[in-house]
């Protein structure tokens, strides 16, 4: 996968300073969270989202996202004045991220949704092929060339959906 060169606005060469001036804001990662595991496309499912993001922070987000390869925009196939929005293959690497997120916020914190919790806690590996295996259907129901598209293994058992 083609590295993205260090921007000479970065505060440093670090890599987690690079992760952290990417996804670092309080939004990024609620976002790709509600692509990831809730199959969000569309701005208003964005918009609906329990947190409550304003317009233009959403817009701001998802501009920003794109920018850095995280998602892609596309029109949407039954009325081209709208867009959605699908994870790359770069986005879908923050996977294994999210989940040990998850994981220690459930560890640290008092959290909800403990079924997604045990879910993870269960089979992380199978939990992550799930993931994967619906990023990969939706990259192609939706039609996009993606590079670096991951296909499911064969033998992946399909993990049902799983609510953030």
């Amino acid at each position: 996968m083609a590295k993205k060169k260090a921007s000479s606005k970065r505060r440093s060469g670090c890599p987690l300073n690079a992760s952290v001036e990417i996804l670092g804001d309080r939004w990024s990662l609620l976002i790709i969270r509600d692509m990831m595991l809730r199959g969000f496309r569309s701005y208003k499912e964005f918009l609906e989202s329990y947190e409550g993001i304003a317009t233009n922070i959403l817009a701001d987000r998802l501009r920003k996202l794109i920018a850095h390869g995280i998602i892609t925009s596309e029109r949407e196939p039954s009325d081209g004045r709208k867009s959605i929005y699908l994870l790359t293959a770069k986005g879908i690497d923050l996977a294994p991220v999210l989940t040990e997120m998850v994981l220690w916020a459930a560890g640290h914190e008092d959290t909800g949704n403990q079924a997604l919790v045990r879910q993870i806690q269960k089979d992380k590996e199978l939990f992550l092929a799930g993931v994967r295996q619906r990023w990969a259907e939706k990259t192609r129901t939706a039609g996009s060339n993606l590079p670096g598209e991951v296909k499911p293994s064969p033998g992946t058992r399909r993990v049902g959906p799983a609510t953030p």
